[in-house]
């Protein structure tokens, strides 16, 4: 008796587990006042003056603290993220008395090829201010953040570590520049 009810709920258990592992991906876990946990990253270029070496791991959510901060996460490297590294670069600059930050995460299945396409950014974007990075987790970003996995950009806006605004998006192309600083502006007063 003991033993087939051992069998049943290993059985149970094995049930259980894969009806969890099968579940529907969530949406975006963060909102508006969500804390933004700490996550690591590799940099590999980008925010040359930042005393960050190119690949060194470091947690720049923390490294930021509570200033304002845009943490980009893409799934592309095309032209509109070329210019959103750069637009970054110009909006750090612009609002650097509020001591607003900013990096880009790359995100890929393939954590060399997501390396490469962040050196490839950094390089032609050229960017001055803004670090480009993978999360050790390159496939998904943090795990904590539950990042939606069908959007091609992710970009938040933060102030005093918790989440302002989100932007989650199919195509890196729908991004709304003037959205974008009407945010950031936001955060920055």
């Amino acid at each position: 008796m003991k033993y087939l009810l051992s069998v049943l709920s290993v059985t149970w258990i094995l049930l259980c587990g894969n009806l969890s592992l099968h579940a529907e991906p969530t949406e975006q876990a963060l909102i508006k006042g969500s804390d933004l946990g700490a996550f690591y990253v590799t940099k590999l270029g980008g925010a040359s003056d930042d005393k960050v070496d190119v690949d060194d791991t470091i947690c720049y959510r923390c490294k930021y603290g509570s200033r304002p901060q845009i943490i980009v996460f893409t799934r592309s490297s095309d032209d509109s993220i070329v210019k959103l590294i750069r637009h970054l670069d110009e909006l750090v600059k612009s609002h650097e008395q509020s001591q607003l930050k900013a990096f880009v995460n790359v995100l890929g299945d393939d954590k060399n090829s997501a390396s490469d396409t962040a050196k490839k950014l950094a390089s032609v974007s050229m960017s001055k201010l803004i670090p480009l990075v993978v999360p050790v987790d390159h496939r998904a970003g943090p795990a904590a953040y539950k990042l939606n996995a069908k959007a091609k950009l992710i970009v938040m806006i933060a102030k005093e570590g918790k989440v302002d605004s989100i932007l989650s998006l199919t195509s890196s192309r729908e991004l709304d520049v003037k959205q974008l600083d009407d945010l950031v502006a936001q955060v920055v007063q």
